[in-house]
């Protein structure tokens, strides 16, 4: 008899030599992606030394992927966090069947899907990453809902030198509070950067002790050996789990298991003469493994004993595309298999959210409400549908997220604590799976790398909807960013926490919907549409002290459209205005009408295109006052140059944060000395408009 031991000996290592084989073919077809590249060229040292650990999860048996359908939410995840080994993550989706081969060819091209980092444009990538320490954190989100719903795990394969980004590390923080057990991190330690490719430019004294510290299991490995990365990742999938994240420190170099020097480099442009060089070395490699395996492979045919060990090594070469070609009872050689795409059109997605409009609160004209308990009471009825989540950064008290959803379900109101970064990427993870998705903190909080990121993935996502490819419709991302404390709200914070800049720079993130919210009632619209779905990226800025309701029950909220709060038929004037603003609007004009001047309010949470050029042919005087650096200012001057041939400034009038157009940051004060001392009080604006007509 063959003890036990033995026979799992050798399953191991037939699978270590069907892994080698599978190496050689993904280096393979690296190379022929550098071949056919629009600039021959390659990230080849993050790519070659990261195929070891790609190929022994995705062909060791380990991740379970849904490749027909990766929208699901109920299998394994993968993230490449080191966006740089898109060419290694290329060939094996291209292998796997997600795509077709001809697809690696003409990359960086701007005819291509394969761009220098991956994104959604590419069939199975859920989010667009690159070496920014962003990736692991939306993997984090993945684990959060596999961990509370699906079951499922959830890998991710970061860089030594994205560790060095700050996103990272509270993304490590949180992960092991959490207890994420079904979170698996491989970090390709291959020592080298961009500018010194053989040195990091802060190298690691403790690594291992460094995630240990914050609640993870770690387990360093020599990951020039296929055997050690398969025995870590076989010991975290099929292994008893503690309750901590794992993290697998895989200790490489720059541009492993390539045959030349020239492999080592950061990207580089590969020469014809190094490409020929590569691929026979490989080929050899491919050659030699094969016979080793077959050797051992039929070392065991004529041993009954061996059955068992013969049917887990065929099954497993089989899953792997791998196809034995016998010669009587033994085999002769292994062949790659015919590749197929596997992967079908993603389902359409109903992103609404249902609700009892009656269960909303009820907000009388005239009274004042806080926002944040607006907010709180409307979530106890909208996260009654499960597809509603929240993430707060140590604010949830300005934004009533956190108590409202976590009412209903603690599980679906998260707070991140002090990690404004991390809060952002775990809501894109649960946007990606189809929640709608609330993150929160004050206005100059939002990290506008992270936003960026996030929003060229997001933009993808619509290129493929709209060209009919593997995405459908409902496939965007529902994410709302709650930014409290907008224009003068903050008070006597101190200037870092002043919001009075944020919304010009949002205004430059491609796809960011921004509204400023001026009452109670305008809000609980703007939920209401919001839950509708399909709403994509919102800036959604609110007041943190208590407002007035100026909207009836009926109002109902309509993105690009500004509202007529006073419209008299002979008017002198009119301001334009958002937020607070229009409170202080609607009384200057109360004050001038006493003055026999008739001043009309328009409150335009949202840039109105039409409003802007009809208020601007109307010839009568307007005021544009905003309580930050002039967004609809900025907005207007757009819109006007963009449709009007011969532009008359006289009749326009900015009243805002800036200093005759210098831009400032406000200091610390009370609301009443603050709007005063820029001019923005009902009392200010009630004099400059007496000026301005006179």
């Amino acid at each position: 008899m063959i003890d036990l031991e033995s026979k799992k000996s050798l399953i191991r290592k037939g699978i270590v030599q069907l892994l080698e084989i599978k190496d050689a073919e993904i280096r393979l077809l690296n190379l022929h992606q550098c071949r056919h590249a629009i600039d021959n060229a390659i990230h080849i040292g993050g790519a070659f030394s990261a195929t070891k650990p790609m190929v022994s999860l995705f062909y060791g048996g380990i991740i379970d992927p849904d490749i027909e359908n990766p929208t699901s939410t109920e299998k394994d995840q993968f993230v490449l966090s080191k966006g740089h080994a898109i060419a290694t993550l290329a060939s094996i989706y291209s292998d796997l069947g997600y795509f077709k081969k001809e697809v690696l060819k003409n990359s960086r091209s701007i005819s291509s899907i394969l761009n220098g980092h991956p994104g959604p444009l590419i069939p199975g990538v859920h989010i667009a990453t690159g070496p920014m320490g962003q990736g692991m954190g939306v993997a984090q989100g993945f684990a959060l809902a596999g961990q509370k719903d699906g079951g499922f795990d959830v890998y991710a394969l970061t860089g030594d030198g994205e560790l060095q980004e700050g996103p990272i590390w509270e993304t490590i923080m949180y992960a092991g509070s959490k207890r994420l057990e079904n979170f698996c991190v491989m970090v390709d330690h291959n020592g080298g950067q961009l500018d010194n490719v053989m040195s990091l430019h802060y190298p690691y004294n403790n690594l291992g002790g460094s995630f240990e510290s914050f609640g993870w299991r770690v387990m360093e490995i020599d990951a020039t050996q296929y055997h050690s990365i398969y025995n870590a990742l076989h010991d975290f999938k099929y292994g008893v789990r503690d309750g901590r994240p794992t993290v697998i420190i895989c200790r490489s170099t720059k541009g492993h298991g390539g045959f030349s020097s020239h492999m080592n480099n950061h990207k580089t442009s590969i020469s014809e003469e190094i490409l020929n060089q590569e691929e026979s070395f490989h080929i050899r490699h491919r050659e030699l493994m094969q016979k080793r395996f077959c050797a051992l492979f039929n070392s065991v045919c004529d041993n009954e004993y061996y059955s068992h060990v013969r049917k887990i090594l065929e099954n497993h070469a089989s899953q792997m595309g791998l196809e034995f070609i016998s010669s009587g009872t033994k085999v002769a050689n292994i062949k790659e298999k015919e590749k197929t795409v596997k992967l079908k059109k993603a389902s359409p997605r109903n992103k609404k959210i249902d609700f009892n409009n009656y269960n909303l609160p009820k907000l009388e004209e005239g009274r004042t409400y806080a926002a944040h308990k607006v907010i709180e009471e409307a979530m106890k009825e909208f996260s009654l549908d499960k597809n509603v989540v929240s993430v707060d950064s140590d604010l949830a008290s300005t934004s009533g997220l956190q108590a409202g959803i976590g009412f209903v379900d603690k599980d679906r109101g998260l707070n991140v604590g002090v990690a404004e970064a991390n809060m952002m990427l775990i809501g894109e993870a649960m946007a990606v799976f189809g929640f709608n998705v609330w993150v929160s903190t004050f206005c100059p909080f939002f990290d506008w790398k992270v936003l960026r990121r996030i929003a060229v993935g997001y933009q993808e996502r619509l290129e493929v909807i709209d060209q009919g490819g593997w995405l459908s419709k409902g496939h965007g991302i529902d994410y709302t960013m709650l930014a409290t404390a907008a224009d003068l709200e903050t008070q006597s914070n101190g200037a870092t926490h002043m919001g009075n800049d944020d919304v010009l720079l949002m205004d430059q993130a491609a796809h960011v919907k921004i509204i400023n919210v001026s009452c109670p009632q305008q809000l609980l619209a703007i939920m209401k549409w919001i839950m509708e779905g399909n709403k994509g990226i919102i800036y959604l800025r609110i007041l943190r002290s208590p407002s007035k309701v100026l909207y009836n029950d009926k109002f109902a909220f309509e993105f690009g459209k500004a509202y007529s709060l006073i419209n008299r038929d002979e008017t002198n004037a009119y301001i334009v205005t958002s937020g607070r603003g229009v409170h202080e609007a609607l009384e200057a004009s109360r004050m001038l009408m006493e003055k026999k001047i008739n001043v009309n309010v328009v409150d335009m949470p949202s840039i109105d295109p039409n409003t802007i050029l009809q208020l601007y042919k109307s010839e009568k005087i307007i005021f544009i006052a905003e309580q930050n650096n002039g967004y609809i200012w900025v907005n207007f001057k757009r819109v006007l140059f963009s449709n009007v041939s011969t532009i008359s400034t006289k009749n326009l009038h900015p009243v805002n944060l800036t200093t005759d157009g210098d831009l400032n940051y406000v200091h610390s004060g009370t609301y009443t000395e603050l709007a005063a001392h820029y001019g923005l009080d009902a009392a200010h604006l009630v004099e400059k408009i007496i000026r301005t007509i006179n």
